[in-house]
This record gives structure tokens, sequence and C-alpha cells, in this order.
């Protein structure tokens, strides 16, 4: 599979899941966002089933950083996660998840969730093994093949 295939899928799988991911701005203060997931998604220490979560901020007025995800009725507590802030260009009215760049094997990783109409957004914390993967898993492979006077030919590999 090339480069492109792999780019359209993954561009395809994000598009899917930020359609299904509505802005539940039920709660304000502590960020409480409904992410409907049509795949699964790695999150630091374990995989979520596709499925509906809710992302929640720990209620905590001294630290805004610890993101709580409840199954999706609510009533079991999955994970517990401490966040770092990390900002981005331009707020956006609808909640915006970035995911990391994986090959079709393995899951999507869960980078990073900014609440809608705010800049300031929380960093999920992965291991330096797991940051090493993804970086790898980002890189692509371009073969430049000299360039004519006719093209500026260059082609991927797969």
């Amino acid at each position: 599979m090339n480069i492109r295939n792999v780019s359209a899928i993954m561009l395809c799988f994000v598009l899917a899941c930020v359609a299904l991911l509505p802005a539940a701005r039920a709660g304000e203060y502590n960020e409480t966002t409904k992410l409907v997931f049509s795949a699964p998604v790695e999150i630091p220490g374990r995989v979520l089933p596709a499925g509906t979560y809710w992302f929640v901020l720990q209620n905590n007025n001294t630290d805004r950083n610890v993101v709580q995800i409840f199954n999706a009725d609510r009533s079991e507590l999955e994970a517990t996660l401490l966040t770092l802030p990390t900002d981005r260009e331009r707020w956006t009215p609808e909640t915006e998840v970035k995911l990391a760049e994986r090959p079709q094997q393995k899951p999507e990783a869960l980078l990073k969730w900014y609440y809608p109409g705010r800049l300031e957004g929380h960093e999920f914390q992965y291991s330096a093994k797991h940051e090493r993967e993804f970086a790898r898993d980002a890189k692509q492979d371009v073969l430049a093949e000299p360039m004519n006077l006719a093209s500026n030919a260059v082609t991927t590999r797969p």
C-alpha cells in the first residue's frame, strides 16, 4: 500500500471521527464532552474499543489537567489521565481531537483534546517509547527522481 492510500484512509478515519464527535456543551466548567469513536483508539496505558465515551475534567480546582474517561452511560470510569496544557492557533465551535498517524494494523492514538471555544486543550502523556513509535510511524519515505525540464516528478515509495 503506498503513502497516498494510507494517507487517504487516515484522512477518512479522522473525518469520520470528527463527524461523529458532537460538541456536548453540557458542562462548561468541567469540559464534559461526548466522543464517539468508530474504531479502537489508544489512550495512555490502554486501547479503548470503538464506542461512545465521556471526557470530563476531574473536579479539582487546583489542577485542571486531570481527564477522566467514562463509558457511554457514565456508569464506569475507564481511565483517569494526567495531561499537559496545550494551545492551538484558533478556537473552533466544535470539539477537536488530534490523533497520531499510525499504520493500519495499529489503533489511532489520541494525542490532544480541545473543548469547543477554547484555545487551551489537553495533551495526553505517553511513554518515551510510545513517543518514538509515533514519530517513526509518522515518517514518510519519499524517493525524489532527478528533475528534468519537462516535469517536476516526485514519486512515493510504497
